[in-house]
């Protein structure tokens, strides 16, 4: 009987890590215009990028449905396999009910766990969830394991723009307004499952130098646990950037940063050049 990982793409996981990994990737659904693309698969995080700056309009995500979760638990149920399901925070998407329902039918083969995170949050619970598994632990453990982790994740982020916030409905056109003129960057936070700001910056340098402070105030990074780094857009200069401002929180204890693309989900409201960090405080 083997161990599988099963999650959603709110994870940001790009699909040949997943399957290094070992980690089942169910797409969601990104509508532009009418037209729907499975999020991973039919559609990247660059072709993401490029059709939302020419879109007047925010695209919309639609959560996994449990015929597609069900589908998923009765192929590993019938291999005689069980499962740790990790979804995206159910206060931000149905998609964690929908699993709930879908494995009512496999109770102790099946095991869902709500984040209560996104993106590069969400990441590095699936991360540990690997680690565990490669350990030796059965689902039920790794699923009892993450419940308790996952009080520890912490998920902040730096925006480049207000823009995509406006066209959201998250603040007001005349709030952005001020915000571009004044150059606000704001940082926000992923807290008890929902994304919230908690604080802003004039200029990136300030940006960067308030994330740090808030890294830091959330207990700092252990380093032995899973971490990432996450950008949106089309480049990662101002990750890098502010990998220099931030040198001395990674100096001697991170050999290798593990970066990706943030994708979809969160990417809609952040819009391109947000920096974020994952870690376990």
């Amino acid at each position: 009987m083997s161990v599988r990982i099963i999650t959603d793409s709110a994870c940001d996981i790009p699909p040949e890590r997943a399957a290094e990994l070992g980690v089942e990737i169910l797409p969601i659904t990104v509508s532009f215009g009418g037209t729907e693309y499975r999020d991973g698969v039919d559609l990247t995080s660059r072709q993401f990028f490029e059709k939302l700056v020419e879109s007047d309009a925010l695209p919309h995500t639609c959560q996994i449905s449990p015929f597609q979760y069900g589908e998923a638990f009765r192929a590993l149920a019938d291999a005689g396999d069980e499962a740790v399901c990790l979804t995206l925070s159910g206060k931000l998407s149905g998609g964690w009910n929908s699993a709930v329902m879908a494995a009512a039918g496999y109770a102790g083969r099946v095991y869902v766990v709500d984040s209560e995170n996104v993106s590069i949050g969400q990441q590095i619970l699936v991360m540990l969830a690997v680690r565990l598994r490669d350990g030796g632990m059965r689902a039920g453990q790794i699923a009892a394991a993450l419940e308790e982790k996952k009080k520890h994740v912490r998920l902040l982020a730096l925006l480049d723009t207000l823009e995509y916030l406006k066209k959201g409905g998250r603040i007001s056109p005349a709030v952005a307004f001020a915000g571009g003129v004044l150059s606000i960057k704001p940082v926000v936070a992923v807290q008890d499952g929902e994304v919230a700001l908690i604080g802003k910056a004039r200029g990136s340098k300030n940006g960067n130098n308030l994330l740090t402070q808030f890294v830091q105030q959330s207990g700092g990074i252990d380093f032995s646990m899973p971490y990432a780094l996450g950008y949106s857009g089309f480049s990662d200069a101002l990750l890098q950037k502010y990998l220099a401002d931030s040198a001395p929180l990674y100096a001697g204890r991170a050999e290798d940063i593990p970066i990706c693309c943030i994708g979809s989900t969160i990417g809609t409201y952040a819009g391109p050049g947000a920096i974020g960090v994952a870690f376990f405080s």
